[in-house]
């Protein structure tokens, strides 16, 4: 498995298949876990450090965590980190970063069926709409923070506990009802069996 996972990874960081996205491709390092948190895309200031979550919206992401029992140095080497898209998007015209499109978000896609394949998580993360929206019909926050669902993903079923994005832009996890459904949401992570082997 930590072969495959590697060999995966070379062949990710070498993918040119959007030429409108930014280089270079943003990849966790070749972790086995059951725990997949998969987030959006990379930011324009994760290319400089070569790793997801590395700039403000990781700090709080981190800082979530923390409060049930994991800092981010252990998060990193004992969770496998994705994103719906791997590279960043580019910045929008009215300002702001790019939604990636249909089709770009399509061909990511196989990256995350071949690492379900190979490391056979049991623990889904999704962080924020775009994420969340790979596995629900439909992304409405209030619908689906601060619970756990049991979901049918690549032919399997896994938990999944979805989160907001921690971007600095946004109030939503801030304020109630966001606030309390976060909170929810962190007790699920802290007491499923997969965060609890992490704390082990």
């Amino acid at each position: 498995m930590q072969k495959q996972i590697e060999l995966h990874l070379q062949k990710l960081k070498q993918c040119q298949l959007c030429p409108n996205m930014v280089g270079p491709v943003i990849t966790h390092g070749p972790v086995i876990s059951k725990i997949y948190l998969l987030g959006q895309a990379p930011g324009p200031h994760e290319g400089k450090f070569g790793r997801p979550f590395a700039w403000t919206a990781g700090k709080t992401l981190f800082r979530w965590f923390a409060s049930i029992g994991i800092d981010e140095k252990q998060f990193r080497q004992l969770t496998y980190m994705a994103a719906v898209c791997r590279c960043f998007p580019g910045k929008a015209n009215g300002g702001g970063d790019r939604v990636p499109s249909d089709s770009e978000i399509d061909t990511c896609a196989r990256w995350i069926e071949q690492e379900f394949q190979i490391l056979q998580p049991q623990l889904i993360i999704p962080v924020g709409k775009l994420a969340i929206g790979q596995i629900f019909e439909k992304a409405l926050l209030t619908d689906l923070v601060g619970q756990q669902f049991s979901m049918e993903i690549f032919g399997k079923v896994r938990d999944v506990i979805p989160l907001p994005h921690p971007s600095g832009a946004s109030t939503w996890f801030k304020r109630d009802p966001g606030k309390s459904l976060l909170q929810q949401a962190l007790k699920l992570l802290a007491r499923h069996s997969q965060w609890q082997s992490m704390l082990g």
